[in-house]
């Protein structure tokens, strides 16, 4: 989840993460018109391919789905797993989409199977559903103040005890993967 100076972030982050990452799904703060067009950027930067959510996309290893403007974007499972909801909804936390909703929804669905990743971003949207994340279990991970370009949502993340670490925004992808190969060693 991220918001002000985030799209720069988002990328520095997953831009390199194997195709054989687990599917992500990010909800970044952003109007409708541009929500595809930053999956399109995304999808010819990164490793991993990349979408603009739709209602019940699959959430697949090597692919990001990126939340569309105006739309809640929530964690479903299935039988063949992980999928999404992309559905109009008032604002949560002065946002739509929200990252309250897609972590709130993480936690109730992955619980500790989840990774919860909140970035630079004005305000507190994300904190209360990062630390939900955690409470179920999931390794949450927060972008420190000196490599925010506003350090508000994982601010708050923090001081609510919902981050387990906090770390520079050059260290986040490296974290990602190390954790996931000490996951997958378990």
């Amino acid at each position: 989840g991220a918001s002000t100076g985030g799209t720069e972030a988002i990328i520095r982050v997953v831009k390199d993460l194997p195709p054989s990452s687990p599917g992500i799904v990010i909800v970044q703060h952003m109007p409708a018109n541009f929500t595809n067009l930053y999956a399109q950027r995304l999808d010819k930067l990164c490793r991993m391919s990349a979408k603009e959510a739709q209602d019940f996309d699959r959430v697949e290893e090597g692919r990001i789905i990126v939340a569309a403007g105006d739309y809640h974007l929530t964690l479903k499972k299935d039988a063949r797993g992980y999928f999404v909801r992309s559905q109009k909804g008032e604002k949560v936390s002065g946002h739509c989409p929200s990252v309250d909703v897609l972590f709130d929804s993480a936690a109730d669905t992955a619980g500790a199977a989840a990774i919860g990743v909140i970035l630079t971003g004005m305000g507190a949207d994300g904190a209360r559903g990062i630390t939900r994340l955690r409470q179920k279990g999931a390794y949450t991970i927060g972008q420190d103040k000196d490599s925010c370009v506003v350090y508000g949502m994982p601010m708050e993340a923090y001081k609510m005890g919902g981050i387990v670490r906090q770390l520079p925004l050059d260290k986040i992808g490296d974290e990602l993967i190390y954790h996931l190969n000490r996951s997958a060693r378990k």
